[in-house]
């Protein structure tokens, strides 16, 4: 018969089952681990002494399209949950439907920007009637894992870090009734940055509150008492490590700091959850982006300088936390799980290749319209659009201006790379003459992840509001949707790739003759473009770093041959891709 437990929140304390409890947990993310990882990373986060994990949930993983919702593979969140209370550990869920986490759009999904009328994070119409349609799909699935029907869940959020954001009373009520009215009856909290303007804005009277900072816990508490009188103090977010964004250099923290500060927390004998306890990797195009001020896209590795690092390796700050825990808490008498082995599966050369123009018949059924659309209004999601029309003549040399390019493009003439517009530039990057007899205008964006923090949510991508030359817009547009989520119809010719100037796909094959293991794909040489694995868009990688190597876990390769293609937009020294045991994150 399965055991139920309640937590309940006290003035003195967390209750559970009537006797104080205090979280030990850690952040591990479902959808950014292979599923057949998942049991190998909760037995390190239990082995190191922590009694819960927490996860978030990301909508716009689960519910890709309007009409489609997935739970399946990597996104099966509720075999996931189970996995954590068959090792023992309870469970802390957030479910947004905001999640930020350096996530796509914070884990909105790309399709609300398609809606008229639209506003995010409020209690607006159309936003609210997608939210609820998702609530109606997901809670189902989530209450009978709650604890007090026999599952893990002991706690779950409502939106997340709303005062940060807004200050929308009757939205966040909704959001907590929206949970409560669809079987949730485990405690609701909220967490917030320990602010006057965040916890005022953030929380609800009657709800939890709790507080996400990485120093001064003293101080940082106080503020939160000053919001909250009594009850369990909570640091929700502890941010042990810290994310990267690509041109910067990679983010570390001392583990003695961190170590240090993980004490102060548990002799205060306050509650806390490590953010992140293991990161995972930000697979495919999920990679979110801050903008308060420049556009700032981060890496695809998530890796976040934890306590395990990307590949789920212990690292020495694992080991600190574990000694600081077993000072507070007894460490279970578990099998530590094996270091996953890594291959160095050496230098393969790219003997096959296809010019991404040669192929737009296969990609793409192009839309005509008066000025270059949006992704969103091309029904896309993520990936690249190309923007072609023929321009007439002759005007005299002017810029190319792409008014709010959203987010990266580069600028083709008659089939010619002239120049890259970035959307931090402050200038165009590209002027042209155009001749009498006119030319070919061809403008490839690239979407490098929508915002996902702060007041800039409404980041649609491509060309955003049009395109012109000098004062005067350009009209008529042959604009071509390019998610690259399906390359079977790109025709590859037995050739040795030669850069031309135009995007190239490069394609190598991995024979394996046994089971595969972990490795790191590295390109050496290569500029920017985009690395896909069988069929899966894998990562991105780009030379400004700092990220150096994309994590190809084993359960991405099959015995046999194993599919290697890279979209190159840039140019590369030599058509090589190498597969190392190392990963390397500057």
């Amino acid at each position: 018969m399965t055991q139920c437990h309640r937590l309940t929140i006290e003035p003195q304390g967390f209750f559970l089952d009537g006797k104080p409890f205090r979280f030990i947990a850690g952040a591990i993310h479902y959808f950014r681990v292979p599923k057949s990882y998942w049991a190998d990373r909760l037995k390190k986060l239990k082995a190191c002494g922590f009694n819960a994990v927490e996860t978030y949930i990301a909508w716009n993983a689960h519910q890709p399209t309007e009409d489609s919702f997935c739970y399946e593979d990597m996104l099966d969140v509720e075999e996931f949950l189970r996995t954590a209370q068959s090792l023992g550990l309870y469970a802390i869920v957030r479910p947004g439907p905001y999640i930020c986490s350096e996530w796509e759009f914070g884990g909105l999904p790309w399709w609300l920007l398609k809606k008229p009328g639209i506003r995010l994070r409020c209690l607006n119409k159309p936003y609210m009637d997608a939210v609820n349609r998702f609530f109606d799909d997901l809670m189902p699935r989530l209450a009978p894992l709650q604890s007090t029907q026999g599952g893990p869940i002991l706690m779950m959020q409502v939106e997340n870090e709303y005062g940060s954001y807004g200050d929308d009373k009757p939205y966040l009520r909704a959001i907590a009734d929206g949970m409560r009215t669809r079987g949730i009856d485990v405690p609701l909290f909220t967490s917030d940055g320990p602010t006057d303007f965040m916890l005022t804005g953030g929380t609800l009277p009657g709800i939890h509150k709790t507080g996400n900072f990485g120093s001064d816990p003293k101080g940082h508490f106080a503020k939160l008492r000053e919001h909250q009188p009594d009850g369990p103090l909570m640091c929700c977010e502890f941010w042990n490590g810290w994310f990267d964004h690509w041109t910067e250099q990679h983010h570390l923290r001392n583990p003695e700091d961190a170590a240090a500060f993980l004490k102060e927390l548990l002799e205060g004998g306050d509650n806390v959850c490590a953010y992140m306890f293991h990161g995972g990797t930000n697979f495919g195009f999920m990679n979110g982006a801050n903008g308060l001020t420049d556009y700032q896209p981060t890496v695809n590795s998530y890796d976040d300088d934890a306590p395990l690092n990307e590949c789920g390796d212990p690292t020495p700050k694992y080991w600190m936390f574990r000694e600081v825990v077993s000072k507070y808490a007894d460490l279970p008498d578990i099998d530590f799980p094996e270091v996953a082995p890594k291959a160095r599966y050496g230098t393969l050369r790219f003997t096959q290749s296809a010019r991404l123009f040669d192929n737009l018949e296969a990609l793409s059924q192009p839309v005509h319209d008066a000025v270059p659309l949006t992704m969103e209004e091309l029904n896309q999601g993520y990936g690249f659009a190309l923007y072609k029309t023929r321009v007439s003549g002759p005007r005299e040399e002017l810029p190319v201006v792409l008014q709010q390019v959203h987010d990266r493009a580069h600028i083709y003439v008659d089939g010619a790379l002239k120049g890259i517009q970035y959307r931090n530039d402050p200038e165009p990057a590209v002027k042209i003459k155009i001749p009498s007899d006119g030319c070919e205008l061809a403008v490839l964006v690239e979407n490098m992840g929508r915002i996902n923090y702060g007041y800039n949510l409404m980041d649609r991508k491509g060309i955003t509001e049009g395109i012109r030359l000098g004062q005067a817009f350009v009209y008529q547009w042959d604009c071509y949707p390019l998610p690259l989520n399906d390359l079977s119809g790109v025709k590859f010719k037995d050739k040795t790739p030669e850069f031309d100037g135009t995007p190239l796909f490069m394609r190598a094959v991995l024979t394996l003759n046994e089971p595969p293991k972990d490795t790191f794909v590295k390109l050496p040489g290569f500029k920017k473009g985009v690395i896909f694995v069988n069929g899966r868009i894998l990562s991105r990688y780009w030379e400004v770093g700092p990220q150096k190597s994309a994590y190809l876990p084993a359960p991405f390769l099959k015995e046999g041959e194993n599919e290697i293609i890279v979209l190159d937009l840039e140019g590369f020294e030599r058509p090589e891709v190498v597969l190392d045991d190392a990963f390397d994150l500057g």
